[in-house]
């Protein structure tokens, strides 16, 4: 769904683009068989719809005035009444306008759409919105010409004045439940209240039944949660002369987050044989509950969203279980990672309107330290998730940094990952390979940041000593540790196997003239070719596979030649992705080989070789001066520089087998030249 808003908002024809989307959605849209299908599509659409306005006019042309039969279905118009894809103000009159001239399958069309909208549980418009079609309706069971059905619901309408008894039972308890949770509010306020009055509470609400039926259970945590996020709504506007938000204004939520805190450590469930699994099955619902509300607000509000009094409520429930660590501590570490799938449902990309809270929680310091922490590593799988959603909802951002709200979320990014480099630099080596693989080539500081990590157990050889010898440090035939799965993306089409063949065996020689179209599909709209789009993944995953792979065959090798890397089946491949793809293609596969120039390692040494061995042996002027700014646009933004980044430059510009200051890149205008001569000096050459 968000590709196909991509691709739409990105095309050079963009109404075109998104008419020609919203005309095969509709299509399918009237034949899906299933309520899924039906919300995908009608979400896609009103995507398309807010991203165009010629296209939002066109659709609801359609939907309404259009002579089609295939529009008379009574689900898919329900869920476009409900996005407001349909107008029920034009609906009603044209509804009105086709029921006088007496169409039959429009009359019990409009019966039945009248009857789902108006008398279901919970109604999604009232008996108003359909004035025109029920005074349409009433002339004709006037006049006798309707259908029973007319009469029927002209009955049902009159009737649905009346409270039902359900309703009244569902208001009832609605209210008591409220009543209890503003108990709770007083007590957790009250200045004599203690722990043993929480617990003395959490006992009763559990002897009042309220935590036992399913639907009761679920209507009490709704109305938990509505009623902290009104309150704060209500008081929040009350800014005080610092402009702070007032602390009245957080007393529901602060209430609500100790009072989950307070169940989950009490909670017992008699008939279960797990009262550990009693108790995070009995938190997720919580959760998910908190999570449907925001979710429904998010989608209701837009950009009028209020995120603050849901921030407050989760990085409450951070340290309200904090405290309770002692007592919890055979399940802290699944209320963590409770949480982090929580946050993995509310991540940016479904909820923008979340991203800085959101940002905020995943880096709590009770969060994702303590996950980090956890032993035998088994929270950093959790963390990797979270930060894999992060790369990928600010990338497409990057393209707008002028952006208040852009830069700042850049800068807060930035901030996590520093604080990563700093505290767990072990994370960041490890899963390197599945954070670059989503970060986009522009985001370089981000790259930088993550490649510069290495071992705390190490000390790094400094990469200005003059004469040094890197092939001679004992850590650089060592390997690295990758977590990340980078052979996946090579599943597809057998391409893997046939890459092993001709790692084995060089042949057929079929495979490399093959490869640039095994890593890009043509994007096409119509009958005309637009453009090619490359699968990032795959180069990058290709790379290193392929890298890893010719590591074990060197180390395999009892004698080396010279140039152990030169005519070799993995640089067959490495030369002709350098031969065969365009600018585009080959600053990807470059920027894939300088995504594994890090710490010392056996991989930061071959892809550093590999990588002068492309500029000393490249046949063109333009790809020695790609391969040069692949290595020099990371070194002029600010530090970290990765170590082997730093080597392969220095031995770039300062080994005269390279004649590398003979280029005319160089020299090719004065500002370039100014910022080699700066780079230069900056790195002691």
């Amino acid at each position: 769904m968000h590709q196909i808003q991509a691709l739409a908002s990105h095309s050079s024809s963009r109404d075109e683009t998104a008419l020609a989307f919203s005309q095969k959605i509709v299509q399918s849209l009237y034949k899906a068989g299933t309520n899924l299908a039906r919300e995908v599509y009608i979400h896609v659409l009103e995507r398309l719809c807010e991203l165009s306005s010629s296209v939002a006019k066109e659709v609801t042309t359609w939907l309404i005035y259009a002579d089609d039969e295939r529009k008379y279905n009574i689900p898919v118009t329900v869920g476009l009444i409900k996005v407001g894809l349909i107008n029920l103000l034009e609906q009603d009159a044209q509804l009105a306008k086709l029921i006088e001239v007496g169409r039959s399958s429009v009359i019990e069309f409009s019966v039945k759409l009248i009857a789902k909208c108006v008398l279901d549980d919970p109604p999604c418009a009232t008996h108003v919105d359909f004035n025109a079609s029920l005074d349409a309706l009433t002339r004709l069971a006037q006049r006798g010409k309707g259908p029973s059905s007319v009469v029927e619901l002209l009955e049902e309408i009159r009737k649905h004045g009346a409270t039902s008894p359900q309703d009244s039972e569902i208001a009832q308890l609605r209210e008591q439940l409220t009543f209890m949770f503003i108990e709770w509010v007083k007590l957790f306020h009250h200045t004599s209240s203690n722990e043993k009055a929480f617990t003395a509470f959490a006992l009763q609400l559990q002897q009042r039944g309220v935590l036992q039926g399913e639907d009761i259970t679920s209507l009490f945590f709704r109305v938990c949660t509505e009623i902290s996020v009104e309150g704060f709504l209500k008081y929040s506007n009350s800014i005080d002369g610092s402009g702070h938000t007032p602390a009245t204004a957080y007393q529901g939520v602060d209430a609500f987050s100790k009072l989950i805190a307070v169940l989950v450590n009490h909670y017992d469930e008699p008939a279960s044989a797990n009262p550990s699994l009693a108790k995070i099955t009995f938190l997720s619902k919580i959760l998910s509950i908190i999570l449907l509300v925001l979710v429904h607000d998010h989608q209701q509000h837009k950009s009028q969203f209020n995120q603050k009094p849901y921030l407050r409520l989760f990085t409450n429930l951070l340290s309200d279980f904090n405290s309770y660590e002692q007592q919890l501590q055979p399940i802290y570490y699944n209320i963590l990672t409770t949480l982090a799938n929580t946050f993995h449902s509310l991540q940016p990309s479904f909820l923008p309107g979340f991203s800085f809270a959101w940002i905020t929680l995943i880096s709590h310091r009770l969060f994702m330290p303590k996950l980090l922490l956890a032993e035998n590593k088994k929270g950093w799988p959790a963390v990797q998730r979270l930060m894999i959603c992060l790369f990928k909802f600010i990338g497409p951002l990057l393209k707008d940094l002028d952006r208040a709200s852009t830069r700042i979320l850049y800068q807060g990014s930035m901030r996590v990952l520093l604080v990563l480099l700093h505290d767990f630099p072990e994370f960041l080596c490890d899963y390197h390979f599945s954070f670059c693989d989503v970060v986009p080539p522009t985001c370089i500081q981000a790259r930088n940041i993550i490649l510069s990590a290495f071992p705390r157990n190490m000390r790094l050889p400094d990469p200005f000593t003059p004469n040094l010898k890197v092939d001679l440090l004992p850590e650089i035939s060592q390997s690295p540790r990758v977590l990340s799965d980078f052979s996946t993306p090579l599943l597809n089409g057998d391409f893997k196997q046939d890459i092993d063949a001709y790692l084995n065996t060089r042949e057929p020689v079929s495979f490399l003239l093959d490869l640039r179209n095994r890593l890009t599909s043509e994007v096409t709209e119509g009958s005309e070719l637009t453009r090619v789009k490359y699968n990032v993944s795959t180069i990058n995953s290709l790379v290193l596979y392929v890298g890893t792979q010719a590591i074990a065959q060197l180390q395999n090798k009892a004698h080396q030649s010279t140039s152990p890397i030169a005519h070799s089946a993995p640089m067959d491949i490495f030369q002709q992705l350098l031969m065969d793809l365009d600018s585009e293609g080959r600053y990807l596969f470059l920027s894939a080989i300088a995504n594994q120039l890090r710490y010392p390692n056996n991989h930061t040494h071959y892809f550093s070789c590999v990588l002068l061995y492309l500029f000393s042996e490249g046949t063109q002027e333009s790809i020695k001066e790609q391969v040069t700014r692949v290595l020099l646009e990371r070194l002029i933004v600010n530090r970290p520089h990765p170590w082997g980044l730093l080597i392969t430059f220095i031995e770039l510009i300062k080994n005269p087998r390279y004649n590398f200051w003979g280029h005319s890149f160089t020299r090719c205008a004065p500002d370039i030249e100014s910022l080699f001569d700066s780079v230069a000096r900056s790195i002691n050459v």
